[in-house]
Formats: C-alpha cells, sequence, structure tokens
C-alpha cells in the first residue's frame, strides 16, 4: 500500500512552538481547543503575529503562552491583567492578550480584572472557565457551581460563584463573550472581533475537564460535558445578564456575544491627558 502524505506542516505551526510539543494537557482536556482557536483568530486578525502578545499567569491554561510561538509572558499568580495592563500602555500598538484559567483570573486575580475593566484597558481576556483548580489538585473556586463537587467541597459547593460576564459588563468591559469548547467557530470569530475592539475585552471559554471537575460531578469523559453543551446551550446575544449564571443541573448554558459598545479606552484618555498637559506647558 502506497502511503501519500498529504502535508508536512499544520498551517498553524507558525504560531505554535512546536518544539515543546506535545503539550502538558490532560486527555480530553478543552485548553488545546482554545488555543487553536486563538491561534486561527491571529490569523484571521490581519494584525502580523509580531504584533501579538500572549500572556498568562499560573495553571492549566497558564501554559498556553509557553506553546505559542508570539512575544510571551508566564506571569505570577493572579497578576496577568496587571502586566498585560503594564505592557499595553508603554507599548499601545500591540495587541495584547490574556489567556489563563478561572482560578487565576476571577478568584486570585479578581480585583485586576475589575478595575482593568473598570478603566477599560485595551486588552483582551479569554478565560477558561472549568469549575476548579485543575492543575493544582482540584480545589473549589470563584467560579465553581453551587453544589459542585471538588476536592475541597466533597460535599457539594456551598459558596456563591460569580456570574462572570454580568460582573465583568456591569464593571464597563467594552465587549463580553460566552463561549464553550463545543462552539469553535463562534469562539473564533469572538476572539476576531475582541482583537479589533478598541477598550477592554472579555470572553468567558466553559471547558471540560474530566480528571478533576469531571469525575466528581458525572462528566467522567470530555465527550459528556460536550454532549451537555449540545443539549443545554442556548445561544443569546440579547440575554439578561443577571440570569445567567451557571449550574450545570439541566439549566439552560447561555452563551453569546453580549456585550460589543464603544468608550473611550484608558489608553486613548491617558494620551488625551497627556496632550493638554503638554498643550498648557506650550502656553
Amino acid at each position: 500500500m502506497t502511503q501519500v502524505v498529504k502535508a508536512r506542516r499544520h498551517p498553524r505551526d507558525s504560531l505554535l512552538r512546536s518544539e515543546r510539543l506535545p503539550h502538558i494537557w490532560c486527555p480530553g482536556c478543552g485548553i488545546g481547543i482554545i488555543m487553536a482557536a486563538y491561534a486561527d483568530a491571529i490569523e484571521a486578525s490581519g494584525i502580523p503575529p509580531e504584533k501579538h502578545v500572549c500572556i498568562s499567569g499560573i495553571g492549566c491554561t497558564g501554559r498556553v503562552s509557553g506553546y505559542m510561538h508570539l512575544d510571551s509572558f508566564h506571569t505570577t499568580h493572579g497578576r496577568a491583567i496587571a502586566f498585560a495592563t503594564g505592557l499595553s500602555l508603554v507599548r499601545p500598538d500591540l495587541e495584547v492578550t490574556v489567556i489563563s484559567g478561572d482560578g487565576d483570573i476571577c478568584t486570585i486575580g479578581g480585583n485586576h480584572l475589575i478595575h482593568a475593566a473598570r478603566r477599560n484597558v485595551d486588552i483582551n481576556v479569554i478565560m477558561v472557565n472549568n469549575f476548579n483548580y485543575g492543575m493544582t489538585g482540584g480545589q473549589h473556586g470563584g467560579t465553581t457551581p453551587l453544589g459542585a463537587k471538588t476536592y475541597t467541597s466533597p460535599y457539594g459547593n456551598f459558596e456563591a460563584p460569580f456570574n462572570i460576564p454580568y460582573l465583568v459588563a456591569a464593571a464597563g468591559a467594552s465587549f463580553v463573550a460566552r463561549w464553550t469548547t463545543l462552539h469553535v467557530r463562534q469562539l473564533i470569530n469572538a476572539m476576531k472581533r475582541m482583537m479589533s475592539v478598541e477598550g477592554f475585552s472579555f470572553i468567558e471559554v466553559i471547558s471540560p475537564c474530566p480528571p478533576t471537575f469531571g469525575e466528581f460531578n458525572n462528566f467522567p469523559e470530555a465527550l459528556d460535558m460536550m454532549e451537555y453543551f449540545r443539549k443545554y446551550s442556548v445561544i443569546d446575544h440579547n440575554a439578561d445578564l443577571s440570569k445567567i449564571g451557571i449550574r450545570l443541573q439541566g439549566e439552560p448554558l447561555v452563551v453569546g456575544n453580549f456585550v460589543d459598545k464603544r468608550r473611550p479606552s484608558y489608553q486613548e484618555l491617558v494620551q488625551e491627558t497627556i496632550r493638554k498637559a503638554a498643550g498648557r506647558e506650550s502656553v
């Protein structure tokens, strides 16, 4: 039988550090899907790769920055948005994207999240939400649904979780979306859109975590959670964000591009202040 080689390189190989593969993620983890979507969005954005910067914190998702063949920073736990804010202020010509997990961004780094949205800092934040601290053993965090079991909530979580799109939108973000790892095409388009927005852009991506969260909550295989996404996801771009909290108990999982508005970004206001100050000094 003659073997025919269809391709010797993947179309996105130029955006990946292939020498660092295979990756460390568990079988069934959705982070690889999200990283591939990010690479596709970079290609579709029309912004040269040398203008893109990827920043992450600590955790499973935090490893994305090390696999992308871009200028990248692997920062301290919960501080990725703070690093991204500083970089974007100094180099506003760069397309700065934070990719990290729910524990890193909204639990440990929650204060940076709300203030970056309040200031409307011109950065992109992609938060992978697998409802637990997957890398460090599966502890519960700020997005763990009520009643969900983890290693630190074996009888069911009794702490009310954040409704992240509602929180970020209320804080003032310019673009807010939520998708799952099943909604690949919609996710790529949302990432592409966020790269064109002047202001704080945020996407929550719901992702399977079979070995820790999944095994405790009747999703032992990745396909189990993907099937849940297929069955219960409802696309509603005009949803009342106060009512889209996640329970994972057979209730609708509302996804969509919820907020897309224009207001001056932090960088624009800084530059305007500098111009006004320079004008007063020249008088």
